[in-house]
């Protein structure tokens, strides 16, 4: 890619003079701060449109931003690991804005009912319209993680979701969570319900027998005269992360030699532009991008990292951009590229925010909404209680949401702690919101939710904390294989997020009493990933949750997160507001 460092600070230079622009047209109307942030200016002869890890969402949601995403070893204080005003400042946008509030944790109860809720696809439906009448020919690519997520798309197996994609114009898509609905019904969507429509991408699926692709790696797109190659890159731990039975017959992985072989395969064809479809996590990309030459984007996924910058990565054959499009349906990305002399020259890049209050319901998609809901609305919208507390999950380590959760794990379940997964997909609620039988499936609707008791020694509950631990904080990318930390209730511990493996966590103590090595403790949690979770009879734990709530009187207290003590964390690593820590 011939971008000199000049051009790339113009580029950088245009992207945050938009956004320092939001503070102003946000403080006056909404028809005004709508034209101001969604009006951008076509540049270049391709255009890619980019949405990922919406999770199901089909309706206008809250949803708060981290204040802790740590990074770790070559990562320690880069994108995508700047939280709030940290993140702001590196890309020059103005505290208080409309953006400033999509992409940070700050203010976010009284920015919330500022600027209301976000994403929703009738909203999004009228983003993207708009977006391709300006651009024709805009690909809208699908990252993934968007058939699970929500109660309607666990009760309709993903259906809901697969209905919605064909109707917005989703042209191709790669998967994680897709796949926890099974090979059978993930094959017979793409056979079926995709074919002649959206392309479902993964150069690094492949079947355990002989080796062979089980989807296209990549497919070519003519845009405007220019073919271009879109690669697809699926979860690569997803075996790991997720039960193994449920892709018994394929294998997965990181593969980037095959991608190698990939991408040459694609130029050899005439690509004269290359963009990676990734489900990988920001830093994977990141050091993906380094490795792997031919590259011109890499439009990334998982980690729900909202970048409102790209980031341009060098390799021995030029430069790769990296982004990541958020989560919850709340951003769509828009890559304009600039092609010259049969490669890549220049390009465009900004990640827009969609407020349901500044975008228009597409009525299309609106009605469709509407018909999917429609036999489930009464189940959806029982109000278990009140709360008191803004619920929210994201974060390295705990959030509000998940302590809710491992509460009532305890109390209902008579453990001596509980562990809730890292999962980053979840809504939040406002203070005096109602906690629906809705809001509490968008926190908990997995394929494999049972709720578990089980006994463990002091020294196998050290173990489970140190691997998951190592998974998230690795500081090569290449074996961060999961999601956040595991949620903790119950158990205090110290964590040196730097240190090396087994020897991160520290200091373990029940009511302030140490955790004995060789003392059996009872210990709740949920979606455990054993096969045989499935025939002991475990309660799904929304069920488990729901006693607890209704116990609750109408009212759930506000939560106070249960945070490990942070060793060796400072503010410019990707941490905020967490008392405690050194």
């Amino acid at each position: 890619m011939n971008l000199t460092t000049r051009e790339f600070l113009q580029v950088l230079g245009a992207g945050t003079m938009a956004g320092m622009g939001l503070g102003a047209y946000a403080e006056t109307d909404i028809a005004t701060a709508a034209n101001g942030l969604y009006d951008i200016p076509k540049f270049g002869s391709v255009s890619f449109l980019h949405m990922t890890d919406c999770h199901a969402q089909l309706k206008p949601i809250y949803f708060r931003e981290p204040n802790v995403n740590l990074g770790v070893g070559d990562m320690k204080g880069k994108l995508p690991h700047l939280v709030g005003e940290h993140l702001l400042k590196f890309a020059s946008i103005r505290p208080g804005s409309a953006q400033a509030h999509a992409l940070t944790y700050l203010d976010f109860e009284k920015a919330a009912r500022r600027y209301g809720k976000v994403g929703g696809f009738a909203h999004l439906a009228t983003l993207v319209k708009r977006l391709r009448a300006s651009r024709p020919g805009a690909l809208l690519l699908d990252g993934g993680d968007t058939w699970q997520g929500s109660a309607t798309s666990l009760w309709t197996k993903g259906q809901d979701m697969v209905d919605a994609s064909k109707l917005l114009g989703v042209d191709l898509m790669t998967g994680h969570w897709e796949f926890t609905y099974g090979m059978d019904r993930v094959k017979e969507i793409i056979d079926k319900d995709f074919a002649g429509k959206i392309d479902f991408v993964a150069q690094n699926v492949k079947t355990n027998d002989f080796g062979d692709p089980v989807f296209k790696p990549y497919v070519m797109r003519e845009m405007n005269g220019v073919p271009c190659a879109i690669v697809g890159q699926a979860f690569p731990y997803t075996p790991i992360a997720n039960p193994r039975y449920l892709v018994a017959d394929w294998t997965f992985g990181i593969q980037d030699d095959n991608l190698q072989k990939v991408v040459d395969e694609a130029r050899a064809k005439g690509a004269q532009v290359v963009v990676l479809l990734s489900h990988n996590g920001m830093d994977v990309d990141l050091k993906m991008a380094a490795r792997v030459t031919g590259i011109d984007a890499i439009l990334g996924g998982h980690t729900h990292d909202g970048m409102p910058v790209a980031t341009l990565v060098s390799n021995r054959g030029g430069k790769t951009i990296v982004t990541n499009a958020g989560s919850n349906g709340k951003f769509l990305g828009v890559l304009d590229v600039e092609v010259r002399d049969k490669k890549v020259a220049d390009f465009r890049y900004k990640l827009l925010p969609v407020f349901a209050n500044m975008l228009p319901a597409d009525p299309e998609m609106d009605a469709l909404i509407t018909r999917v809901r429609a036999p489930f609305e009464a189940r959806l919208a029982e109000q278990l209680a009140v709360t008191e507390g803004t619920l929210y999950r994201r974060g390295n380590f705990n959030g509000t949401g998940d302590q809710l959760l491992v509460d009532a794990l305890m109390d209902v379940q008579g453990a001596d702690m509980a562990f809730s997964p890292g999962f980053r997909w979840g809504t939040s609620l406002l203070p005096d919101q109602a906690i629906t039988r809705e809001w509490l499936m968008d926190m908990t609707a997995t394929t494999y939710s049972y709720a578990t008791v089980t006994e463990m020694t002091g020294d196998t509950i050290k173990t489970v904390l140190e691997d998951v631990c190592d998974n998230l904080f690795n500081p090569d990318p290449y074996y961060q294989q999961g999601g956040d930390m595991v949620r903790v209730g119950g158990l205090q511990y110290t964590c040196s997020p730097s240190a090396t493996m087994g020897r991160r966590i520290d200091d373990m103590r029940l009511n302030g009493k140490p955790i004995e090595a060789d003392k059996k403790y009872k210990v709740a949690g949920w979606a455990p990933v054993a096969e045989e979770a499935r025939t002991q009879g475990n309660q799904q734990v929304w069920d488990v949750v729901e006693v607890w709530l209704k116990a609750q009187g109408g009212k759930v207290a506000a939560r106070k997160p249960n945070m490990p003590k942070l060793v060796g964390a400072a503010p410019n690593s990707g941490i905020a507001d967490l008392p405690g820590s050194t």
